[in-house]
């Protein structure tokens, strides 16, 4: 049997800005998706926290430590800057190897978006 679990998350980061003319997805500090574990493409799962909003896409890398999260497309109507959001990846895995994995999460500083 096959089981998907929460392989990565970034806790409590700040949106910088939006893009609605963006061809879509999330734009995120390259650091920041390292210390993840996020590979650019792969999928994400969104959590936003001021409004509820729960939406998925991919990821882009943004510039290193320039603490960016950036909504596009049709991503930037469902946030707002200044929105604390969570981003997540999940993946497949045999149940055995679930019941022991341990997901990379990453607390950076809501204020800056950096790895503290």
């Amino acid at each position: 049997m096959q089981v998907q679990m929460v392989k990565s998350k970034i806790h409590r980061v700040t949106v910088t800005e939006s893009n609605i003319d963006y061809i879509g997805s999330i734009t995120i500090d390259q650091d920041l998706m390292d210390a993840a574990g996020i590979l650019p493409g792969e999928r994400v799962f969104i959590v936003d926290n001021n409004n509820g909003e729960r939406f998925d896409t991919y990821a882009i890398a943004g510039e290193r430590n320039s603490g960016m999260i950036c909504l596009n497309g049709a991503a930037a109507r469902k946030v707002l800057p200044g929105d604390i959001v969570i981003i997540m990846s999940y993946a497949i895995m045999p149940y055995d190897e679930a019941k022991t994995f341990k997901p990379k999460v990453v607390f950076p500083d809501t204020a800056t978006n950096k790895l503290v």
